[in-house]
């Protein structure tokens, strides 16, 4: 008589089964043992996500309603920081700021710190500085990103914040 080929009237012996359990345990060594070496060798220690102030920002005009140039915001530490990292096509790259206080005057534009000494207070960026190059005047700022970080609401102002303006940025990347 011949052996039976219906699969369902079989039983299955645990010999005749693979060791799954086996194969699934070096399989997970071998890829803890590989995140940990990546770990060690590479990427550095995690670091929280950066603040959606963080980024490059088209800059507009609150006056005309046209793009200024572009300003690369960076988180150094708990502070905040921007720089000019380009202007429009039709700006002169080699541009020196002429109007600028103290250490800045001379220097290129682009590459300029504008924004420094920010700290973040409840959901907003303050005490800290902005500088206008084109006029060499400092005010005081504050920055919040709004609209799920797509724009970000600046604010230069001389003593108290009711004298002062705000400019509405859209980011860039």
């Amino acid at each position: 008589m011949r052996p039976s080929r219906n699969v369902a009237n079989r039983s299955c012996r645990s010999s005749d089964r693979p060791n799954l359990g086996r194969l699934t345990r070096s399989a997970f060594a071998a890829t803890l043992a590989g995140v940990t070496l990546a770990m060690a060798l590479g990427s550095g220690p995690v670091r929280a996500a950066d603040p959606p102030e963080v980024g490059l920002w088209e800059t507009v005009s609150d006056v005309t309603g046209k793009p200024e140039g572009y300003i690369r915001i960076r988180l150094v530490g708990d502070e905040l920081r921007g720089v000019i990292e380009r202007g429009l096509p039709t700006d002169d790259p080699n541009d020196i700021c002429t109007k600028c206080p103290g250490d800045r005057k001379g220097q290129r534009m682009i590459g300029l710190t504008i924004i420094s000494g920010l700290h973040l207070k409840g959901e907003e960026w303050t005490g800290g500085e902005i500088l206008d190059p084109n006029k060499g005047w400092t005010y005081r700022c504050r920055i919040r990103a709004v609209e799920g970080g797509r724009k970000l609401l600046v604010r230069g102002y001389l003593g108290i914040s009711l004298l002062g303006r705000t400019q509405t940025w859209v980011r860039a990347e």
